[in-house]
């Protein structure tokens, strides 16, 4: 069974999702490692039965040391895959990593991807462009914001009088389904 690392900086939703993936078989993974990046992160509380790190990114000079300590700590607990799930610091991905993290992003890539791009920042800009659909996209990490290769995209539309939160909790539901489905095939096609 393959070792995952959930890397978090809030509430850890996605990460918990994809922990009850695995622990009711629907992800042949095994939650391995918490890695957070504030000792804020509320994702801690609620992923409580999984060894957890807090690496806080202000410790450190530079991107590429601040990302070689959290995938330290993910060696060292045995990971061999990374789910970034409500990451927000920038990570440095070294060639023994590429291929082999994995991120959610609220938003249909790459139009609504890049620096800034999180959260509510996203449903604001799918809004404010007169979009008629929104959605998720799980993609692999590489060491541009948002733009590895495409795993799974789930779509939803923008309806009449949608608010950024209206949206944002649309986007959310399908984010539930699709980030264990899109984990579940990456393992799968790994073998």
């Amino acid at each position: 069974m393959t070792k995952l690392a959930f890397f978090i900086s809030g509430t850890g939703g996605n990460a918990l999702n994809l922990a009850r993936a695995c622990k009711d078989g629907r992800v042949a993974g095994e939650p391995v490692l918490v890695v957070a990046s504030t000792p804020k992160a509320g994702g801690l509380a609620r992923l409580e039965g999984i060894p957890s790190q807090v690496v806080e990114r202000s410790a450190f000079k530079s991107d590429e040391a601040f990302s070689e300590v959290c995938y330290d700590a993910a060696e060292a607990a045995g990971a061999t895959v990374i789910c970034l799930a409500g990451w927000l610091k920038r990570l440095w991905v070294p060639k023994r990593w590429e291929g082999r993290i994995l991120n959610i992003h609220p938003g249909l890539l790459p139009r609504f991807g890049g620096a800034g791009m999180y959260g509510m920042h996203v449903h604001r800009a799918v809004l404010a462009a007169g979009e008629r659909e929104s959605g998720c996209t799980v993609h692999l990490v590489d060491n541009e914001f948002d733009h590895g290769r495409v795993l799974l995209e789930r779509r939803v539309p923008v309806l009449p009088g949608d608010t950024a939160e209206t949206l944002q909790a649309r986007v959310y539901a399908e984010e539930m389904k699709a980030y264990p489905e899109a984990l579940a095939a990456f393992l799968r096609e790994r073998g």
